[in-house]
């Protein structure tokens, strides 16, 4: 698991777990709470991760739920790890609440795949295209634009640190067509690609018209893979998101990656599709 801290991330994915895990016993709250001799109040703070969770609680309750060992211990574990500073403290003051719980999680993520069809993802950006694109969305205010820029750096430092992530990407040709900043920004960005792609930890693929329709027609999202704990599926709208937890919908998501995946041109040839935009841009 990455070193890349974000207590805030993980008391939200430790109690994403709790609550599964009482789900699947088939407990309410109040039963759970019943049950364990905890307060109503306890077993939801717990599970919503508004508060630290302690291991003697995590392991009481899961005991409660007849969880087997192995999942005690699993869960116990990732207490450890719910204590400390988020990484991205220092660029809170840019970031809408939603997204803060995203790069948390990303962080503390071992692989991750996302499909952007119009846009390239954050973590593959360069500085002058973070920039350029910040700049025409408007979504930032003009005074937080380059702080959310240096933002932007420090979270594709994810995929150089030394337990990198293991990023797997499906980009749309519309998002390499698209119109950001000037030529040679453009250019320097496809360059970008080109040596990311390089990196063992990286695969990029482009996703054509001409390569078919595929299963992803609600448009972008991500799938963020744990060593220690269930996959977690990301939707972002334009003023917030919705984090997917339940396990049959995750794997819906998970369809939707095989899909497309197997639709879209393979990493060779969508790379050679990058050095063409070189000569277009």
């Amino acid at each position: 698991m990455t070193t890349r801290s974000d207590p805030s991330a993980m008391r939200w994915l430790l109690g994403v777990e709790l609550a599964h895990v009482r789900k699947h016993a088939r407990m309410t709250i109040a039963q759970a709470a019943e049950a364990s001799g905890l307060t109503r109040a306890k077993v939801s703070y717990m599970e919503t991760g508004r508060y630290q969770q302690y291991p003697d609680d995590v392991a009481h309750v899961l005991n409660t739920y007849g969880a087997p060992r192995q999942e005690v211990d699993r869960l116990v574990s990732l207490c450890a790890q719910t204590e400390g500073k988020s990484w991205w403290a220092p660029w809170s003051h840019v970031m809408p609440d939603w997204f803060k719980t995203f790069v948390g999680l990303e962080g503390l993520a071992a692989a991750e795949f996302v499909f952007e069809p119009m846009v390239l993802p954050g973590l593959l950006q360069t500085e002058e295209y973070a920039q350029a694109i910040t700049e025409a969305t408007g979504f930032v205010r003009r005074d937080h634009g380059e702080r959310f820029v240096s933002f932007r750096l420090a979270r594709a430092n994810r995929l150089t640190e030394e337990e990198p992530l293991q990023l797997h990407t499906v980009i749309g040709e519309a998002a390499l067509r698209l119109q950001v900043g000037t030529p040679e920004v453009r250019e320097a960005q496809f360059r970008h690609l080109l040596k990311l792609a390089r990196q063992p930890n990286v695969t990029i693929q482009v996703l054509r018209p001409e390569d078919g329709p595929h299963t992803a027609t609600m448009g972008k999202f991500s799938v963020l893979d744990f060593e220690r704990a269930q996959s977690i599926a990301y939707n972002e709208h334009l003023d917030g998101a919705v984090y997917v937890q339940d396990q049959d919908a995750v794997r819906t998501y998970k369809m939707a990656v095989e899909n497309l995946r197997s639709v879209a041109s393979a990493p060779t040839r969508s790379l050679t599709l990058i050095r063409g935009m070189i000569d277009g841009t």
